[in-house]
């Protein structure tokens, strides 16, 4: 009965360490690509990055008005190698924790392995894993200089 109820991602973007560390940390790039669908965006993004400091993210649905917010605190920073924060949504009451380890690739890339422990059921994990993808491409788009939908 027992489910995994973690969600593993691993990506590779064409972009250094310490560029993908700091869209992970940095408001102004966090705006840029933290939203869960590519027509999405996020007028909301604070980042206190210090052990203990929070961070928050609003997105919002630009068709319908509706924002989805949430934050954590951070538990590990270890730049460029490693973020860890809590995360609790604005209308879910499980706070999980979002782990990402970054290593340099031997073209000088960065290979992200993303984990996010504590969600509350397998159908939580399933949207996760659909929203996080988004945001992994949005990522991508970002780190790649993409101008940001309808730009």
């Amino acid at each position: 009965m027992s489910a995994d109820l973690t969600l593993n991602i691993e990506r590779t973007y064409a972009a250094p360490p310490d560029r993908v560390f700091d869209a992970w940390t940095s408001e102004e790039v966090l705006r840029r690509w933290f939203h869960a669908e590519r027509e999405w965006d996020t007028p909301e993004a604070s980042v206190d990055l210090r052990v203990g400091g929070e961070v928050r993210v609003v997105m919002r649905n630009p068709a319908t008005g509706d924002e989805y917010g949430g934050g954590g605190r951070y538990t590990e920073i270890d730049p460029p190698r490693r973020l860890a924060f809590t995360w609790l949504w604005d209308n879910q009451g499980t706070r999980t924790l979002i782990q990402l380890d970054f290593a340099e690739t031997d073209d000088g890339g960065t290979h992200v392995a993303f984990t996010h422990t504590g969600l509350w059921d397998e159908e939580a994990v399933r949207d996760h894993r659909e929203g996080w993808t988004n945001c992994f491409n949005n990522l991508a788009a970002a780190l790649d200089g993409a101008p940001e939908p309808g730009r």
